[in-house]
């Protein structure tokens, strides 16, 4: 990395949702992002974070992160993950790094990371938590698409999945429980989701209570996402999880995705990509990431009032790899 003085800006943006996303931890009406910018000799990289309360982050918290990385002397990835802990402020400087190098060497991202050539991918479209009446509405609309991620919520999870499968026969569904079910339901959960033909379920106890699942069957392949982090994370899934969801916010940014996704398959941990509600900037480096993935969740601008320009191209549940305008 050259060693020409860089500049470093950060600014929050939010961006409206169509709608409202809903989860078992609440909703909102907007996604709350901060992009990342570094500059050097007239060029200028960009990367987008979403700071999440779930894991104590706020975007004032990150603000204040980024611009202390301006006191440093040099920047790079590598001194980035040394000195900044995994999370979305470190994802917006590192995606951002990569977005810089890209530029000035006049590469694509994948040609810098040593890999082929990014292809389109089928990306999961995302289902609000909700009254079993009012997500089978939701799912009706959506049932076109060929793979729905279903947000459930503890009681009455069962008439939830049963009422989204009669709405869309076809689709293949995966569900999200964001730490709401207990011990106490869990096996009867799995099983309506097993009944339900649905292919995967994500985080289904809360993360550090999450032992039963080491010591009962799964039906259905069962993935980590809050119980996952970066690399160092890995090994504590083993026996308990069938695959794992990386998500750039949690890993602090592509470089540590990349290093996660190559151990998770030594581990025999499937991969599945994910994302925040936030914008085709953010999208745009998890694609590299999810070249490999099973399960791929990356439709954050579709649940948006508005995204970006220039941004991703979907069509339907088809996203394109990134044009180098919007990043990388």
């Amino acid at each position: 990395m050259s060693s020409v003085p860089f500049q470093l800006h950060a600014r929050v943006e939010r961006w409206p949702i169509a709608g409202r996303f809903s989860i078992s931890r609440g909703s909102k009406t907007e996604a709350v992002v901060v992009v990342a910018e570094i500059s050097r000799g007239g060029v200028t990289g960009r990367g987008e974070c979403v700071p999440y309360p779930r894991y104590g982050e706020t975007p004032e918290a990150a603000i204040d992160a980024i611009h202390s990385v301006g006191q440093w002397t040099t920047l790079t990835r590598g001194e980035l993950n040394v000195r900044m802990p995994p999370g979305a402020a470190r994802n917006a400087l590192d995606c951002a790094l990569w977005d810089l190098e890209a530029k000035e060497t006049k590469r694509r991202v994948w040609e810098l990371a040593g890999l082929p050539a990014p292809h389109p991918l089928t990306t999961a479209y995302t289902i609000s938590l909700g009254t079993p009446e009012e997500m089978a509405q939701a799912t009706s609309a959506a049932a076109h698409r060929p793979l729905l991620k279903i947000k459930l919520g503890g009681e009455g999870d069962e008439a939830r999945v049963a009422a989204v499968r009669r709405a869309a026969p076809a689709a293949t569904l995966i569900v999200d429980a964001n730490e709401a079910w207990s011990d106490a339901n869990l096996q009867r959960n799995l099983d309506a989701c097993a009944e339900a033909g649905v292919a995967l379920v994500e985080q289904p106890l809360p993360a550090g209570q999450d032992a039963a699942l080491a010591r009962i069957k799964h039906p259905i392949p069962v993935c980590a996402d809050e119980s996952a982090h970066a690399t160092a994370s890995l090994a504590a899934l083993v026996g308990r999880y069938d695959a794992v969801n990386i998500k750039l916010d949690k890993t602090g940014g592509l470089t540590e995705a990349l290093a996660m996704s190559r151990e998770a398959e030594r581990l025999g941990l499937k991969i599945m990509v994910g994302c925040m509600v936030a914008t085709s900037l953010a999208m745009a480096p998890a694609l590299i990431v999810a070249q490999q993935a099973f399960i791929v969740d990356l439709d954050g601008p579709l649940l948006l009032a508005r995204d970006r320009e220039p941004a991703l191209r979907y069509e339907g549940s088809t996203v394109q790899p990134p044009d180098a305008a919007l990043w990388g």
